[in-house]
């Protein structure tokens, strides 16, 4: 019997006795690479069991801010570019990941702060654009509501251990992680408003598969950040995004390449594409324009087109990811160059991928534009296949 048959027979088991028990492993501590069996927990027994992301909904603020545990895997993502007051410039990232066994709904009320049903991993990098290094931290822990967790209270508030996201009001968030020496504490007022992402906020990743997914595509950011010591007041422009689903990467689909871009007349632009096996693009993939007051404009495939000009492999993991890149909205006279701050934001943590700052250059309508962004890239280093 090979590994993988043997896990999926084995794993299910393991599961159900650690939830009777309340024995769920202690998988808390930091840049701890999960091991096959912990890996498992975070497989639910039963996706069936859990709501699905299948047709468009109402989306309800602050309430949908928060945690969704029907769904089976969640996520609260934070990229942003920061300028100090002394000149130097930074890149960060702080995500929150939500795994459930089994929907909420349906797990009975136990003593134990041990028999848990929810796992959250949480990804902390930040890119010293000036002194060329990139740096990255993960965690992971039970979401007993005390190590970790996240709830509506009546705002939302996200947390792994020291590293949380914390809604102070209607459109006002506070960030703070620390590791190794590495500290960010940051406060996000959004500017431009919630931005719906595909149809009404359902993005369909497959035929068969969606997320309900939205953003806040450009929030003002202030605070402070530490390097060994050396503290920066900082400032500049984040993007989060917020999805919840049900739903998995299909046969076939093996990672993906996420673009966040704000430009600097004002746009805020998001394309994605899904990557098959044979190294096509999923139909599925699409974007999104929008600038504050303005309408938004849906991006579907075959509107946008994203290619390659320069490579870089990471002497890491071996993974050769596409460096410099262009993106042509023929529609929307747009024309860019994206040009990594430093090529080596690789995240070798439990899965390895490439996220990092990004600056931009070229022209919108014959104009001249530039800006900042944040790139994401997936699949390069091993396939996606069942672990988001």
């Amino acid at each position: 019997m090979n590994k993988r048959k043997f896990l999926n027979l084995i794993c299910p088991i393991l599961i159900l006795s650690m939830l009777i028990t309340g024995c769920v492993p202690a998988i808390s501590g930091e840049s701890d690479q999960l091991t096959g069996i912990e890996w498992a927990v975070l497989s639910p027994l039963d996706p069936g069991l859990f709501d699905r992301s299948d047709v468009p909904r109402e989306f309800l603020f602050p309430d949908d801010h928060g945690v969704h545990s029907n769904f089976q895997t969640e996520w609260w993502y934070f990229t942003g570019n920061l300028d100090s007051d002394v000149g130097e410039k930074f890149g960060y990232q702080l995500t929150f990941f939500r795994r459930a066994i089994l929907p909420e709904s349906s797990v009975m009320d136990r003593e134990s702060n041990l028999a848990v049903n929810q796992i959250y991993m949480a990804h902390f990098a930040v890119t010293d654009v000036s002194g060329k290094q990139f740096y990255s931290f993960e965690r992971f822990s039970r979401g007993d509501g005390l190590t970790a967790g996240a709830k509506n209270d009546p705002n939302m508030n996200v947390w792994v251990k020291d590293w949380f996201v914390r809604q102070l009001d209607h459109d006002t968030f506070q960030l703070t992680a620390s590791a190794e020496g590495l500290n960010i504490d940051f406060f996000l007022k959004d500017s431009d408003g919630i931005l719906l992402q595909g149809e009404n906020g359902l993005s369909k990743k497959s035929k068969d598969t969606a997320s309900y997914y939205y953003s806040l595509p450009r929030i003002e950011t202030d605070g402070s950040l530490s390097i060994q010591q050396l503290e920066y007041k900082v400032s500049g422009l984040s993007w989060m995004d917020h999805e919840f689903s049900t739903s998995t990467l299909t046969p076939g689909q093996i990672g993906w390449d996420w673009v966040s871009l704000h430009l600097d007349d004002g746009k805020n632009l998001m394309v994605y594409s899904m990557r098959l096996e044979d190294g096509t693009i999923d139909p599925y993939s699409h974007g999104s324009l929008s600038m504050k007051n303005q309408e938004v404009t849906y991006l579907p495939f075959g509107s946008f087109d994203i290619s390659a000009i320069d490579y870089w492999t990471s002497p890491q993991s071996g993974a050769v990811y596409p460096s410099r890149r262009r993106v042509l909205i023929p529609s929307q006279g747009i024309d860019l160059i994206i040009t990594p701050v430093i090529n080596d934001q690789e995240l070798n943590l439990s899965f390895t991928y490439w996220e990092g700052s990004v600056i931009i250059e070229g022209t919108v309508d014959g104009n001249p534009v530039n800006g900042s962004g944040y790139v994401e890239m997936t699949g390069y280093a091993h396939s996606m296949q069942g672990r988001l």
